[in-house]
């Protein structure tokens, strides 16, 4: 097992839960909730990492971050290194090709809500933002879930993207993903199929939490 690459993956999953499950929870819910202006072309955008292939993303994202555009130079001016292969990249990368993880299981928690519900009680005199604690969140919380597992085990994973914009830095950028690709180009594939066998196991134990849990809630609603 590389640990340092282990290492890496946990610290970028870890901080991708962190500030983007918030952020998607907002656009989530403006999404089931509210009149968005160009809300297919917003959809589309949440959704395009599901089907652009990860080279695709991951070369525009390249391009974005590189010392050739406005954001790459500021970044290298306000920090003093590239944000392109660096850890702020990949994560930054991270936000983006995750949105569609984050926020479709939230949105169509908060769809799935019976509007008289919250309007029951805004007439009981709960305020927007008391509704949404006391309300919203907890009746879609197992979409919030879905997300959080979504998020994390996708990043675990994730290859082409994560090349694209980070390379391959050991103790940086270089994650169990890629650690897997360079074992088996060195014909490693003891240390390939162990790091696999992991990363599988840990998706589906992502994978069944997530069922279990709606099941439950499921059985619990009736």
């Amino acid at each position: 097992m590389d640990w340092d690459a282990f290492g890496v993956s946990l610290r970028l999953a870890a901080w991708t839960v962190v500030l983007l499950v918030p952020l998607g929870l907002v656009l989530a819910r403006a999404l089931a909730f509210r009149r968005v202006p160009g809300r297919p072309v917003v959809e589309a955008a949440v959704a395009a990492p599901l089907v652009l292939p990860p080279t695709v993303l991951g070369f525009y994202l390249l391009a974005a971050f590189g010392g050739g555009s406005w954001l790459g130079n500021a970044w290298s001016a306000a920090f003093g290194h590239p944000l392109a292969f660096s850890f702020a990249g990949l994560l930054a990368a991270s936000l983006i090709f995750n949105l569609p993880f984050a926020v479709q299981p939230m949105q169509r928690a908060f769809e799935a809500l019976p509007s008289d519900v919250r309007e029951a009680a805004w007439v009981s005199g709960l305020s927007p933002w008391a509704t949404f604690w006391r309300i919203e969140l907890p009746l879609a919380w197992p979409g919030v879930l879905s997300a959080l597992a979504l998020t994390f085990a996708h990043t675990m994973g994730e290859f082409g993207v994560v090349l694209m914009v980070g390379g391959s830095i050991p103790g940086q950028t270089r994650t169990l993903a890629l650690s897997i690709y360079d074992r088996v180009q060195a014909f490693d594939f003891g240390a390939a199929g162990a790091m696999s066998a992991a990363l599988l196991a840990f998706s589906i134990l992502a994978i069944a939490v997530v069922h279990g849990v709606s099941s439950r809630v499921g059985a619990r609603r009736g």
